[in-house]
């Protein structure tokens, strides 16, 4: 096993109470660059005649006026109907200040995406890939779970991105439990010790994928004492001990993807039904039989899952499912052949999808019918849970895991309300899900996540109706026929506004663009 996967296992899926790697620094992320992109803050802007969706699930109304000065929302103004041309109780265009016209125009909070990787060695994935890429598809927060580029380098490029310094989404540190230590921990008091730390270092939260239970469960007492909040995959090598229940009630505030829940929903059972041959490096074989445990779990409506569903629910827990990495399990094809990848793929990207033993998430070796059919039932049953919790008054968020398993960043993300949608969530609860609710589970939601005044300025524009259509949030757009006959292509974000700061989304999906064709062309070149 090389090296780069050896820290990459330690630091995004793998660790445990039987392993901690310190950080290898031969892993190596290029930070971004300086800022050229973006006009703004200005003392004053106005868009001008937007239909707003403003994230609390309430219906889109408009025509409105937005006013922003500085980084904050002053002002949401409606200033007449749809139907008619009729305009009054426009706000008045200060001396000095900016107004967009921007009728027909949607607008958006900023979407927040709750499991974004800042790229990654292997990957070759630079942060100016990866950021652009986000803003470019109106993601203006993300929290990164991991954080495993190495602790140093997350939070000077949050800093770097708090100052506007770079092209880049807000960003929480979630360092994963240990990280930085080159031997496990064997007493409570040490992760407590460890959490103080992160603390003092300017940590926002912890990633935990499981440990000792006593360990775990002082690192979780300790990171809610102090202030900070935690994401957890419940890794298999530990659930037997550790599922969602345990972790919630030491006061974890959001589990990712779905492992740990299932188990917490057994009933008759004590672990999952592994075959005998069964082998947790195995990737193929560990992620063949993950589609496989849901129809395990306890039947929906049942007693069982109704006192976990309940009990989650009392504890204010945050489901983050991610449904979108798991996508290529149900459908490989359809991934490995999704309209974004021959354009915005870079080469070293694209390796690091295919099969191959040595990259974490290219289990491909032989995905045949029976795991994709079994997978779209896993699918079925884990997605009736996620709706179900969210009916009943439980937060659900989006996250996307992009770089793994055939996601592109950005791409990734929006695929998330695709599937939060076939999920059973209405357009509008998909929208609170990626806005709203995001900023609730980060603790940020005096600032961010919905369009009104007192917040800041991060929103996303564009000139088609995201609410009729989740694909026109995609960069690449949507195809549609006009009354000619012809096709085009329209959607796309149009622009991302951060912190009061306009960005083009086109142009930073166009750079986008052509840093894959400069590393297509150097790769020809070799």
């Amino acid at each position: 096993m090389n090296k780069n996967y050896k820290h990459l296992l330690a630091a995004l899926c793998l660790l445990s109470s039987t392993a901690v790697l310190a950080d290898d620094h031969s892993f190596k992320v290029t930070p971004a660059p300086a800022r050229h992109d973006g006009q703004g803050p200005y003392t004053q802007l106005i868009l001008r005649e937007v239909t707003v969706i403003n994230g609390t699930g309430a219906p889109a109304f408009g025509p409105a006026d937005i006013v922003i000065e500085g980084n904050k929302i002053t002002q949401v103004a409606i200033v007449g109907t749809p139907t008619s041309s009729v305009r009054s109780g426009r706000p008045k265009l200060k001396e000095g200040g900016t107004e967009l016209q921007l009728a027909g125009h949607y607008v958006m909070p900023g979407i927040v995406d709750m499991h974004g990787h800042i790229g990654g060695a292997e990957q070759g994935t630079p942060a100016e890939y990866v950021y652009k890429l986000w803003m470019g598809h109106g993601i203006t927060t993300i929290r990164d779970p991991s954080c495993g580029n190495g602790l140093e380098f997350c939070l000077s490029e949050k800093k770097r991105s708090a100052e506007n310094k770079i092209t880049a989404p807000r960003i929480l540190a979630y360092p994963f439990f240990g990280q930085g230590q080159n031997k496990p921990f064997t007493d409570p008091e040490q992760a407590r010790a460890w959490v103080r730390e992160m603390k003092a270092k300017g940590a926002d939260g912890l990633k935990c994928f499981g440990y000792r239970p006593d360990i775990l469960q002082a690192a979780l007492e300790e990171t809610k004492k102090v202030g900070m909040r935690s994401a957890c995959h419940h890794a298999q090598i530990d659930v037997a001990r550790v599922n969602v229940l345990n972790t919630a009630r030491w006061g974890l505030t959001s589990m990712e993807h779905w492992y740990g829940l299932p188990e917490a929903l057994f009933d008759g059972q004590t672990v999952q039904n592994y075959p005998a041959d069964y082998n947790y490096q195995n990737e193929q074989q560990r992620f063949a039989q993950a589609g496989r445990l849901w129809a395990q779990a306890a039947k929906p409506g049942s007693a069982k899952w109704n006192a976990v569903m309940d009990e989650l629910l009392k504890l204010d827990f945050t489901i983050d499912p991610t449904f979108t990495i798991y996508q290529a399990t149900r459908d490989l094809m359809r991934a490995r052949r999704a309209d974004w990848q021959d354009e915005y793929t870079l080469p070293t990207l694209s390796k690091f999808f295919s099969a191959n033993p040595d990259s974490h998430g290219s289990f491909f070796f032989d995905w045949g019918t029976e795991e994709e059919v079994a997978w779209k039932e896993n699918y079925r049953m884990w997605m009736r849970f996620v709706n179900d919790y969210k009916n009943r008054g439980g937060r659900v968020t989006v996250g996307s895991d992009s770089g793994y398993i055939y996601k592109v960043y950005g791409f990734g993300t929006i695929e998330e309300l695709e599937l939060l949608r076939e999920a059973g969530f209405h357009p509008l609860e998909v929208m609170k899900a990626a806005t709203l609710s995001g900023a609730e589970a980060l603790g940020l939601q005096q600032s961010i996540g919905t369009i009104e005044p007192g917040k800041l300025a991060d929103l996303a524009i564009l000139d088609e109706n995201p609410l009729a259509n989740f694909k026109v949030l995609y960069g690449t757009g949507h195809m549609r026929l006009d009354k000619s006959g012809k096709l085009n292509q329209v959607g796309g974000v149009k622009y991302t506004v951060k912190d009061g700061i306009i960005y083009d989304a086109k142009q930073l999906l166009a750079d986008v663009r052509d840093m894959v064709k400069k590393a297509k062309q150097e790769k020809l070149s070799q």
